[in-house]
């Protein structure tokens, strides 16, 4: 049966499975009715995010039960258009969580942090209570945060003017980037722009990569310019690259110019490339080794989880010095190569010399091939003097084979429809 009550900011990113066992999407809100009385709102269904990032709606009557760790549908056909909302249909967490109320009893305002949807005897699923944090008083700095009944609490604003984004914040912090780059994409402006205020310059510049062209235009050139600088000095490289040739030649000057030379370097060097040339599309911050590196140190490297996993697939071996553009290029080590090896033997002993390279004006056909003829997701870029400039993953050049704005296209997206049965095994 599962539970009968949940609050929503707990389910936000619980996997929903259909009564095969297949596993659909993710939760990503619920969708409520607006009503005029002081009854508790019916819930009309969740918004699933699947795999392929498109937003759906799903009716209650098609959820069987939700679990801690899962939620679960019964047979039945989905809708798989985009989710659109309705102007009588309210968001949970987009909407209600940060909104204000007035509690009944002490006319105190208080803010909503979380929503309880429970199931009531008829089998309707309605927004029966709400934790809501009281104004801060001389006890408590943030204020008591109280789980209420529905009735016990009036005015509920849903004014983007008196909304706040704390609640927001804290469903959003256990995302992923890509999640996160979703919901805003979603998020009306006001809104989107006051978590953009909020989040810090390390994890929006991870959000920044997973945004759409569009949204990156937009949201860099609300940012103050010394923050702009500061937010494309956090993000890779390429990515950053990628969103500067976007701009006017004189935004992406001045952007070049905030920004401290050591970091600015290497994305003038980018950007002297065109994007669809290997030059254009690398980073220049591969795992790079001298040839007296151990395979311990490049294993150690490789560990990092700041190190993307499709650049941690192989290490690079150079003379001095090991920052691009390096000294001689004398080959790579692949991962698999290094978990083989004594850990104590030199990476110059095992080094593969005779793997293609790939040069920096490279068209884009040329750098797809490559990767397919030598079943790598991480290649050299190296110049006509054996330097290494940087490597080209494969993510990079999925991104630009596939259509301008694909971030915000809908699988498929021909303006068709479908239903689609799911249904048991």
């Amino acid at each position: 049966m599962g539970l009968a009550r949940v609050f929503v900011a707990q389910m936000v990113g619980l996997a929903v499975f259909g009564p095969d066992g297949e596993r659909i999407g993710k939760v990503r809100d619920a969708v409520t009715g607006i009503r005029v009385d002081q009854q508790p709102p019916r819930v009309l269904g969740i918004v699933v995010e699947m795999v392929t990032r498109q937003r759906i709606f799903v009716p209650m009557l098609r959820v069987t039960a939700i679990d801690p760790g899962a939620v679960t549908l019964t047979t039945g056909m989905v809708n798989l258009r985009r989710f659109a909302q309705r102007p009588n249909e309210v968001l949970v967490v987009g909407q209600i969580l940060d909104a204000k109320v007035r509690v009944v009893e002490t006319g105190a305002d208080a803010v909503v942090v979380d929503a309880a949807i429970e199931r009531t005897r008829s089998r309707d699923w309605v927004v029966g209570r709400l934790a809501v944090r009281q104004r801060r008083s001389r006890l408590s700095r943030r204020g008591h945060v109280q789980v209420m009944d529905w009735s016990e609490l009036t005015g509920l604003s849903l004014s983007e003017e008196d909304q706040g984004t704390e609640g927001l914040l804290a469903v959003l912090e256990n995302m992923r980037p890509a999640d996160v780059a979703a919901t805003l994409h979603e998020l009306p402006g006001k809104r989107r722009r006051e978590v953009v205020d909020a989040l810090h310059d390390e994890r929006l510049a991870d959000v920044f990569q997973e945004l759409s062209d569009n949204d990156q235009r937009d949201l860099l050139r609300y940012l103050d310019p010394d923050r702009a600088a500061d937010v494309l000095e956090a993000m890779d490289p390429d990515d950053a690259a990628d969103l500067l040739a976007e701009l006017s030649s004189a935004e992406s000057d001045q952007l070049l110019e905030l920004m401290e030379p050591e970091e600015s370097a290497p994305l003038r060097r980018l950007l002297s490339y065109s994007s669809d040339t290997a030059g254009g599309l690398m980073t220049p911050e591969p795992v790079i080794l001298r040839p007296d590196a151990t395979v311990a140190e490049a294993l150690a490297r490789v560990r990092n989880p700041e190190v993307p996993p499709a650049l941690a697939s192989m290490v690079f071996v150079c003379r001095p010095p090991t920052a691009t553009p390096t000294g001689g290029y004398l080959g790579c080590v692949h991962s698999q190569r290094l978990l083989r090896e004594p850990p104590s033997e030199l990476v110059a002993g095992i080094v593969d010399s005779e793997l293609a390279r790939l040069h920096p004006e490279a068209q884009l056909a040329e750098v797809a091939r490559y990767f397919a003829a030598y079943n790598l997701v991480c290649g050299p870029v190296v110049d006509d003097n054996d330097h290494l400039l940087g490597a080209v993953t494969v993510d990079d050049v999925l991104d630009h084979l596939l259509p301008e704005g694909w971030r915000d296209r809908e699988p498929g997206a021909n303006g068709a429809t479908a239903d689609v049965a799911v249904t048991g095994a």
